[in-house]
């Protein structure tokens, strides 16, 4: 991700200024230290100009937003890395948590969990504090609490633990007033990390593919709901279903898109995230898709997936309003 750049042009569009008016701010302006004109901006720079310019957008109270299925294959990561990344580059303060002892939420940053001196294994077991942990992205609203094969081994490490539920929340409660979204990267797994991370959320973003096989993951995930709710009094405020990786050329991913409306009417959001090769050769190269080619339909149908959400309202309380 440090190799990404920006086309004056799409700097431009992300701050929301014309060129007339960044030429002007480079040349005498508050700008006028920081580089000068350029056909090609790297992507500190981008974050550099926001803050000098005073270019964020509202802010937002913290949310926690987990993307979970406990189905494998979905495209979980790619979608949660693209959503986190996109957030942060239209200003917001992101923090993205990556779960898995895959680390593929880190690679796809360009980071390399392997190598990282701490994960969230430390928050969660030996307390350290989520501020000695995350790092900074190229983008300064964008940073990440990377993972790597140690956190293969943190369900066991929770299991003696008092409360050891709520863990995870509490680690994150510290830092929560610095950012509006926070977001889980969760593997496809039951277990007590994804049981942290549910208890910690908001918000939960389950990537469904449009085949019938999804059905049997959904209906484990929401029995698996119903008890959080009963045993720990815990109820999540939105739950959106998403179909990712839609062809709509063939029947099947009709039949099953039909299938998914007639089950789940309340929680399946009406935009889709179509079929995109880009997902995968982005994460090939350890870019985010809006970074390596914002004109995609993936790009696209993330921006959608962004607007649709931030129009439905939250009723239950923020990780803020719940810490004691």
């Amino acid at each position: 991700m440090d190799r990404v750049t920006y086309p004056r042009k799409r700097l431009c569009e992300l701050l929301g200024i014309s060129d007339k008016e960044l030429e002007r701010e480079e040349t005498n302006g508050v700008l006028a230290t920081l580089g000068g004109r350029r056909d090609k901006y790297p992507a500190n720079d981008l974050s550099a100009y926001r803050k000098a310019l005073g270019r964020y957008p509202k802010r937002e109270k913290s949310r926690v937003q987990l993307f979970l299925n406990f189905k494998g294959g979905t495209g979980k990561t790619s979608l949660s890395v693209s959503y986190a990344h996109r957030l942060a580059e239209l200003g917001h303060r992101v923090l993205l948590v990556d779960l898995d002892s895959q680390g593929h939420a880190s690679k796809c940053l360009g980071f390399e969990g392997e190598f990282s001196e701490a994960t969230l294994y430390d928050a969660l077991v030996k307390k350290k504090p989520i501020e000695e942990i995350r790092v900074i992205t190229a983008l300064e609203e964008l940073h990440l609490v990377p993972s790597n094969l140690r956190m293969a081994t943190v369900d066991l490490a929770l299991m003696p633990l008092s409360s050891r539920e709520h863990k995870l929340r509490k680690a994150l409660e510290p830092v929560a007033h610095e950012y509006e979204y926070i977001i889980l990267d969760a593997p496809p797994a039951f277990g007590l990390l994804n049981l942290n991370a549910i208890v910690a959320a908001n918000d939960l973003f389950v990537p469904v593919l449009p085949d019938f096989l999804s059905f049997h993951g959904l209906k484990l995930l929401f029995e698996m709901l119903d008890d959080i709710q009963e045993d720990l009094d815990h109820a999540l405020d939105r739950i959106f279903v998403v179909i990712n990786q839609f062809n709509p050329s063939t029947n099947i991913a009709k039949t099953a898109r039909e299938a998914l409306i007639a089950h789940y009417p309340e929680y399946l959001l009406p935009v889709v995230v179509r079929q995109c090769t880009k997902f995968a050769q982005a994460s090939g190269e350890g870019t985010p898709i809006f970074a390596f080619d914002p004109t995609s339909k993936g790009a696209a149908d993330v921006q959608a997936l962004i607007d649709h959400t931030a129009h439905v309202a939250p009723v239950a309380p923020t990780l803020e309003e719940r810490a004691p």
